[in-house]
């Protein structure tokens, strides 16, 4: 192998703000406790959907599938980056921080789609709701959530192996909590003008598409609602999207206020935003939902009451042949 080429860095350091000890100290107890509300309240909307018949619907089959991401997403990179808090010197080796790379670019395109998705099932809820059972079939909710993960992954895949074919000139120091792919690919010696272009396109394809979908059928959503006579139907039909609608706020709020922002003077300012990303959003989305939808308080209500714990698990649910719209 030639001295230029990436085989040759065995291992990186990742920088973080070890310059800031005890910053990171604080850092370390804050994503300690985000990391553990991410695990408990993902996981317990997981539980609610699967053991509440009132929660077996397509719209909390694609929850249930988000709260996965964001399980996974955050453990992709969070417990390492929590161990490195508490050292002086971070370091990862080269195959841990590539799988790193790859979950964490494969898991937040895969939500870009599938947030899309659940915008198309509250459009046909609420635009074309006697046709919803039809459309919104058990198999069209399996499609769209493997379509969504296949994107996602295939196109980190390819990022990856276009990135991991530069050279890197022995250059291992990554400017970051963990390995981000902006951060390594810094890092290349070589031409790079193809990885970037090969990621606007991704990004424009897998992110902005699916963002220009949502707000499609947001638009079509509130002319529908509009058209409801009454101000208590009106209500009742706003409130089955506005949970979806506030996670994708805040999910394409803080990626656009990452990445449109101009540049920070202090690229630790950039750390700490990408951080939030990553770290914060995930925990945000039980939240939402808990106190923006009904029938996720009813269900953790009869849960802590444990009604829910009586209930036989032999049949887990995937997406049930007749649906009807949740309106609650």
């Amino acid at each position: 192998m030639e001295e230029t080429n990436h085989t040759a860095v065995v291992g990186y350091v990742l920088l973080g703000l070890h310059e800031h000890h005890g910053l990171e100290m604080v850092l370390f107890v804050l994503c300690l406790g985000i990391y553990c509300m991410t695990l408990l309240g993902n996981s317990l909307l997981m539980v609610l959907i699967m053991l509440d018949p009132r929660l077996h619907s397509p719209m909390y089959f694609f929850l249930s599938a988000l709260s996965l991401i964001d399980i996974c997403g955050t453990s992709s990179f969070m417990p390492l980056m929590l161990s490195n808090f508490l050292q002086t010197r971070s370091t990862i080796s080269f195959p841990a921080c590539a799988l790193q790379m790859y979950l964490t670019l494969a898991l937040g395109t895969t939500e870009c789609l599938l947030l899309a998705a659940m915008a198309y099932d509250r459009y046909v809820a609420i635009c074309q709701p006697l046709r919803y059972t039809e459309l919104m079939t058990g198999q069209m909710c399996l499609q769209m959530a493997a379509l969504s993960w296949g994107t996602g992954f295939a196109n980190s895949l390819l990022q990856s192996i276009l990135l991991w074919h530069l050279p890197f000139c022995g250059h291992n120091v990554i400017n970051h909590f963990f390995c981000e792919i902006l951060a390594v690919l810094k890092l290349a010696c070589g031409d790079i003008s193809l990885n970037a272009l090969a990621l606007m396109v991704a990004t424009a394809i897998l992110t902005l598409t699916p963002l220009l979908l949502i707000c499609l059928s947001y638009v079509l959503i509130l002319a529908a609602i509009f058209r409801v006579p009454s101000a208590a139907g009106r209500r009742k039909a706003f409130s089955t999207c506005s949970a979806h609608l506030t996670v994708v706020v805040v999910f394409y709020g803080t990626i656009s206020f990452m990445y449109l922002k101009p540049k920070a003077k202090d690229p630790n300012v950039d750390k700490m935003i990408t951080l939030f990303y990553g770290a914060v959003t995930p925990s945000l989305n039980p939240i939402i939902y808990s106190l923006r939808n009904g029938e996720v308080k009813a269900a953790v209500t009869a849960l802590l009451g444990g009604g829910l714990l009586t209930r036989k698990l032999s049949h887990i649910y995937c997406c049930p042949p007749s649906l009807s719209v949740n309106m609650g």
